[in-house]
């Protein structure tokens, strides 16, 4: 009896320190808002775009919310969070007017290529050459986290394009995807979860292969709130096809509201004791998109084709990010570094040698 009660009290003891440790060890959310440019992010609304009435068709109503007399003032208006919180405790590179600039690596320069890219560390222009539901070969930053220890069966990917179980490879990777319209699963879904899985094909069906991203935030924040993943990557995606579609005022508004959800994720991780002050942000765009109406620099498009269309921007924000804010003449990045960043984050050591260097440093 006495040794039962030893084992018990040993199991216990053991158990509990490492879920101290686990709980100590870094927690980080990727965010990408799909193809989204950092003229937005930067400088606010477009008002030559603005003026085109191909592609506003409510310039009033625009102006009244987004409007400004400066660029500091129309960025604060469209991206709220990013201009208060953020650039007050983190860090944001891309504003290419102040010579920060943040460019792909990869040469395809759309959705899938991008993708892979910021999960791998590296562009694959070899096998990865369209946006077909083709199995990713490559590793993600996902998969190789949840192999480790601290990791493992913590990691968790959320995205509004339904490419992305393809992406992330959820069979091989073991790392759970829901994507596009799929349901919340399990034996003890919530009552918000219940709710999501019955209206989302009730709302509005835009695209069939992309869901409104109100849906894939709220699917985030109920399993962040129910399994306390350590690792989790949310995809928003509504900005790219609405800038496909040449729906300017629906772009603005969708980039508006998912600054407002990137907060409300924000504003809940400092108020849960799991993810208080051991939290990470990581937020950037799979690639950029035209300035223009021309073919070669149209704003409704990107590739490989059109001009300015590889040139991204990222931020970071977290407990041991120095708060240098709007960064300016830095060196050049590439969005290949963000894998090894994220490494870098929660101190494990890469081996391999053609990933990115890391963009910041961290005091663990």
């Amino acid at each position: 009896m006495k040794k039962i009660i030893l084992s018990h009290f040993l199991l216990l003891f053991f158990g509990s320190i490492y879920a101290q440790e686990v709980t100590k060890t870094p927690n980080v959310i990727l965010i990408t808002l799909d193809g989204v440019r950092w003229q937005e992010v930067f400088t606010g609304i477009d008002t030559i775009l603005l003026d085109n009435k191909k592609y506003t068709h409510k310039k009033e109503e625009l102006l009244k919310k987004f409007g400004g007399k400066t660029l500091e003032e129309k960025r604060k208006k469209l991206m709220p969070f990013f201009w208060s919180t953020l650039v007050e405790k983190g860090q944001i590179y891309g504003n290419r007017t102040k010579n920060s600039f943040v460019n792909l690596t990869n040469n395809m320069v759309f959705s899938y290529p991008g993708y892979n890219e910021i999960l791998t560390g590296q562009a694959d222009d070899e096998h990865i050459t369209s946006n077909s539901k083709i199995y990713n070969e490559n590793v993600t930053i996902l998969e190789t986290l949840n192999q480790q220890p601290q990791y493992k069966n913590k990691v968790a990917a959320f995205a509004s394009w339904d490419v992305f179980p393809y992406i992330i490879n959820d069979k091989r990777s073991g790392v759970p995807v829901n994507a596009g319209y799929m349901n919340a699963t399990g034996n003890h879904l919530t009552e918000r979860e219940i709710f999501l899985n019955e209206t989302q094909r009730q709302a509005p069906i835009i695209w069939e292969s992309v869901r409104l991203d109100m849906f894939t935030h709220h699917y985030a924040k109920e399993y962040i709130k129910k399994n306390h993943p350590k690792i989790v990557y949310i995809a928003y995606g509504e900005t790219d096809d609405f800038a496909h579609g040449g729906l300017f005022d629906m772009y603005i508004k969708s980039l508006y509201t998912t600054d407002t959800m990137i907060e409300d994720l924000w504003n809940y991780v400092q108020n849960d004791a799991f993810y208080k002050d051991n939290t990470y942000f990581i937020i950037t765009t799979d690639h950029g998109r035209g300035v223009g109406a021309e073919p070669e620099s149209l704003w409704t498009s990107h590739g490989k084709d059109v001009k300015q269309a590889n040139e991204t921007w990222l931020a970071v924000l977290g407990p041991n990010i120095e708060a240098k804010g709007e960064i300016e003449n830095s060196p050049q990045i590439y969005t290949n570094q963000i894998a090894e960043t994220i490494l870098k984050i929660i101190g494990v050591d890469s081996k391999e040698s053609n990933l990115g260097t890391p963009i910041i440093s961290i005091t663990h």
